[in-house]
Formats: C-alpha cells, sequence, structure tokens
C-alpha cells in the first residue's frame, strides 16, 4: 500500500463483510486485499476447532461447534475469539474481516473500534446463492477448506441457523453499505470501489 494520505486514514479501519452464505463475501475481502489490506476470517475459528479435534469438516459439525462456542463465550463468541487476532493486525494496518455473522457480534465490534468500523454487506438472491454454493470446489491442500460445497438442503439450513439462531438479519440491516453480487465480478467490484473512495 503506497504511503499517502488515504493510505495514513486507512490505517485505523477495519471493513467488515457481511451476508448470506453464498452471496459472494469472499469475494468483496479479496477486493480490499488487493488494496494492500491485511486479512481475518471470522468464521476461521470454527473450522480451527473441527481441524484441532480431527473432526469431519461438513454442515452438521460446523453448526454444533459454532453452538458450543457460541454457549460457550455467548452470542458474540466470533468477535470475542477474534479479537486479539483484530487488534494485532489493526496494529500493522487496515484490516479486511470477512464474515460477521451475529448482531452480538456487530455490536461489540461497534462498540470496541467505535468509528473504525465499516460494514459492508453483500447480497444475492436465495436461487443464485445456492447454485453457486453447489458448484464450489474444495482445493487441494486448502486445510482451511474454504471453499467447501454445500448442498442445497444444507445450504437452506444454514440460512436458517444464521438468521433464526444469530440475528444476522440485524448486522445485515445495519450495515454501512450494502453491494450486490449479482452479475460479473467487475459489476462487484465497481461497487466496492466506490466505497473504499468514500473512506479514503
Amino acid at each position: 500500500m503506497k504511503k499517502n494520505k488515504q493510505s495514513l486514514f486507512l490505517r485505523n479501519k477495519i471493513i467488515c463483510i457481511t451476508g448470506m452464505p453464498g452471496a459472494g463475501k469472499t469475494l468483496a475481502s479479496e477486493f480490499f486485499i488487493k488494496k494492500g489490506m491485511l486479512h481475518l476470517r471470522f468464521g476461521q475459528a470454527v473450522l480451527d476447532y473441527l481441524i484441532k479435534k480431527g473432526l469431519t469438516v461438513n454442515e452438521k459439525n460446523e453448526r454444533k461447534i459454532r453452538e458450543y462456542l457460541r454457549k460457550k463465550h455467548g452470542m458474540a463468541a466470533m468477535a470475542i475469539l477474534n479479537l486479539p487476532k483484530l487488534k494485532a493486525l489493526k496494529q500493522k494496518g487496515p484490516v479486511i474481516a470477512d464474515g460477521l455473522y451475529s448482531f452480538d457480534e456487530f455490536l461489540i465490534l461497534k462498540k470496541q473500534f467505535k468509528q473504525n468500523i465499516v460494514v459492508i454487506s453483500v447480497y444475492a438472491p436465495p436461487h443464485m446463492r445456492y447454485e453457486r454454493l453447489a458448484q464450489r470446489k474444495l482445493i487441494a491442500g486448502d486445510k482451511r477448506v474454504v471453499n467447501r460445497p454445500l448442498t442445497r438442503s444444507e445450504a437452506e439450513s444454514r440460512d436458517l441457523a444464521e438468521l433464526k439462531n444469530l440475528d444476522k438479519g440485524g448486522t445485515i440491516a445495519m450495515s454501512d453499505y450494502t453491494v450486490l453480487n449479482t452479475k460479473s465480478i467487475s459489476f462487484l467490484n465497481k461497487q466496492l470501489n466506490e466505497i473504499y473512495k468514500k473512506i479514503s
């Protein structure tokens, strides 16, 4: 990242990406990573736990561990578990955080980082998201299994769990910006670039 007035302003920023599964959160994150921002993935805490315990990575086990972690840490679990990482990264530069979930997590981060948090919601309709999720393919050697596919029933189950159990709709509703991922990547990136210019 170039050392200019823009990067000096961005240095204290944490951009959080939210949206339903398959909406395009990773694509949005990649846009900001290419701008030189440091990357954190909220949901990686769940996958790391599964891998550490030697459990199969699937929707059933992910949901079980998410519920366990939230029972232990509360509904703001993913924010709480990632706070040390966020603070450490923020000391080095602006951060792009992929996968903000519950409304409690949103409130924790807003309280912790105040005006330095910018939340962007990525939207795509359910039928489009489910098709994308079904077409995903695991990348060989990717221990984080970020690109794992989901069947339609798994995707629908994930949607309901996030909306009913996590109040993710509240996070999406309170986002600072909303972008549509319904066409090409360039269509998405054009919207993200406008936001980037506004917050720079």
